[in-house]
């Protein structure tokens, strides 16, 4: 077998199974472990995977993309917990945007019910969460529905959304890094996360560390057009640091 062959065996295992793990590929390749590292880091040089301790995991680009029910499965706790966090970002805001993923939707869950609010979603799944909340009302974006996200896209959604005045959005990425800032893979996505940037008065970024120095396809918007990012401690308190000098108020739980 040869290292590319290898290499994309290895990116295979990472994309199906949501990471990989150095001794167990070099059983499974029969190559040394030293091989195994030096595949991973021509992968993450080449921006397919990002390194861990003892592994590495896939980077969502333009020709990968985790579904919305692969993310229910993922950092569960470490979400959780940077969705309490955001919520209580809210202040003031009677109008709000939840983006789409797993991460937002456990944003709205945390939403207070005991007050009026209006929540503007691309999120089906979203939407179905906050439906029947009885101080809610929930506005859901129409246009195409990507079926493994169960969100809206394309000239419908930002068209709805370019009428809106919104207090407050949350925003989601697939990637963050202080170089290129916000991140998606597809191109539709990104434009329906600009103009509710754009429609907002005030953005917050909720993302799992793992989202950080990642970077997909089309970028959305600059580290310095947050108000605030919400992360967990994990991400390393020097890091969380660097990106609070671009503007945003920095977060970790």
């Amino acid at each position: 077998m040869t290292a590319e062959e290898r290499q994309r065996q290895i990116v295979h295992a990472a994309r199906r199974a949501g990471s990989v793990d150095v001794a167990a590929l070099a059983a499974e390749l029969g190559v040394a472990k030293e091989t195994v590292r030096r595949d991973l880091r021509a992968l993450e040089d080449h921006g397919l995977i990002r390194r861990t301790h003892g592994g590495a995991y896939p980077v969502e680009s333009a020709g990968f993309e985790t579904t919305l029910a692969f993310r229910t499965t993922m950092h569960v706790p470490e979400k959780r917990r940077i969705a309490a966090a955001a919520a209580e970002l809210l202040g003031d805001a009677e109008t709000v945007f939840v983006d789409e993923g797993f991460t937002p939707q456990l944003i709205a869950q945390a939403l207070p019910r005991d007050r009026p609010l209006t929540v503007v979603t691309a999120s089906l799944a979203t939407a179905g969460v906050l439906a029947e909340a009885e101080n809610t009302t929930v506005l859901l974006l129409g246009g195409r529905v990507r079926h493994g996200t169960l969100a809206t896209v394309d000239h419908w959604t930002t068209k709805m959304l370019a009428g809106f005045v919104i207090d407050l959005a949350y925003i989601g990425a697939n990637g963050i890094s202080r170089e290129h800032g916000l991140t998606t893979p597809d191109p539709a996505v990104s434009e329906v996360k600009a103009q509710a940037m754009r429609a907002a008065r005030r953005t917050v970024f909720a993302g799992v560390h793992t989202k950080f120095g990642a970077v997909s396809f089309c970028r959305f918007a600059r580290i310095g057009d947050l108000e605030s990012i919400v992360t967990s401690s994990q991400l390393p308190a020097p890091e969380a640091h660097r990106y609070s000098l671009q503007g945003p108020q920095v977060i970790r739980v």
